[in-house]
């Protein structure tokens, strides 16, 4: 397995643990909770099976994977949040490493039919309580 030693989801150094908190490994992703909340249930799933920077690089059954898993962990926050849409994104410029954030709109609340901002100049972040309460019922609806 190829490993990036500079790249956060490879190493899951304190880069990821700032940022985000672990929910699940999955087929081939890694499920985690965005640590910034201005869009309840903001999630990321990241590719955990080596460094690959882009989707061409996954064989046909990695790729195949990675959508299950992202329907996976679409569906839970779906279950828990209840948002009007989930918007799917995928950068990479500042991450090259293929991972996918899972964002929930809401009609009524930041950014409904704009791109949500990476990290919002107003960040709104959770009590560790309720990142435990979240975290769980996620986990309970993988």
């Amino acid at each position: 397995m190829n490993i990036d030693k500079n790249c956060m989801y490879c190493t899951r150094d304190h880069r990821v643990s700032d940022l985000m908190i672990e929910i699940a490994e999955l087929k081939v992703t890694t499920f985690f909770f965005f640590k910034e909340q201005t869009h309840p249930g903001r999630c990321i799933v990241a590719y955990n099976k080596g460094h690959k920077g882009e989707l061409f690089e996954l064989d046909t059954q990695e790729r195949h994977d990675l959508m299950d898993d992202m329907a996976k962990a679409s569906e839970a926050i779906q279950k828990v949040f209840n948002p009007d849409k989930l918007n799917y994104a995928s950068f990479g410029d500042k991450g090259p490493h293929i991972h996918f954030h899972l964002v929930p709109k809401y009609k009524d609340e930041a950014k409904w039919g704009a791109i949500f901002d990476m990290m919002p100049e107003e960040k709104k972040f959770l009590e560790d309580s309720q990142y435990k309460t979240h975290i769980e019922a996620l986990r309970k609806a993988l």
